[in-house]
């Protein structure tokens, strides 16, 4: 009973700040704030730029993951807790530190520079501030999905002719692809909801909650609220998505 208790308090912590956004939001500035380009804009900038993180963190991290759940060297623990270094450090010195690399200052941001890539005041210092704070998170669920995984049934197959691509594909990736899944979700969810890090490196163009902050400041509550109240919507209807098909996907594996 104590425990069912603590339970309700919590969703009650979670649910009522989210519901009394909804309920509260004035209905005529909603309407208005949905017809509004700019909203409109950083909304997508925020799911566009939010999910090339989570593609490019997948891309990056579950090999690593791999890597990291399968071998034991010199310095493993230190490689790890520098993966949680970004979880641990207050987001806006993680904007700080990137841009500090990423000016004119630094020999990463003169190269890039050269190469024509601007990285401040852009899409790609969005993603780069986005990626550096959420990646820890698929690479931790897609190492702990992995460790969950026998080695053996790896060796089994590999001795039954299969290569070691077609074993990760076929079989390491094919069990373990819920936990990379939730890591991807993570990762994600964590992205559209950056803000100090990304304010810092590229202020322009606005993602939402940049444009949630500049409205707040400007007009108050009752202006902020609205866009505030159309990103959880759409957050949460993707959110949701995600999770019934991770959840049919486990239901046929179980099949």
């Amino acid at each position: 009973m104590i425990s069912a208790f603590f339970g309700l308090v919590i969703i009650f912590f979670i649910m009522y700040p989210i519901a009394n956004s909804l309920l509260t939001t004035n209905g005529k500035i909603l309407i208005e704030t949905l017809k509004d380009k700019e909203v409109i804009n950083s909304i997508w900038t925020s799911i566009f730029t939010a999910t090339i993180t989570t593609i490019i963190a997948f891309i990056l991290g579950v090999p690593f993951a791999y890597f990291l759940a399968r071998n034991d060297f010199k310095g493993k623990r230190i490689v790890e807790s520098i993966i949680d270094i970004p979880i641990v450090i207050p987001h806006t010195v993680a904007g700080i530190i990137l841009l500090t690399i990423f000016s004119r200052q630094c020999w990463i941001g003169r190269l890039l520079d050269s190469l024509g890539l601007e990285v401040i005041g852009t899409r790609i210092g969005i993603v780069a501030a986005m990626l550096f704070v959420s990646m820890p998170l698929l690479i931790n669920a897609a190492k702990d999905s992995f460790l969950s995984i026998s080695p053996k049934l790896e060796n089994v197959s590999r001795s039954l002719g299969a290569n070691h691509w077609q074993t990760f594909l076929y079989i390491t990736f094919s069990i373990g692809w819920r936990g990379i899944l939730t890591g991807m979700i993570l990762t994600w969810a964590r992205s559209i909801s950056e803000f100090g890090a990304v304010i810092i490196l590229t202020y322009h163009p606005m993602i939402a909650p940049t444009l949630i902050f500049d409205r707040f400041n400007a007009f108050g509550l009752q202006y902020s609220k609205p866009v505030s109240t159309i990103l959880i919507i759409i957050s949460l209807i993707i959110f949701i998505v995600l999770r019934i098909i991770a959840r049919r996907g486990a239901a046929v594996d179980k099949n």
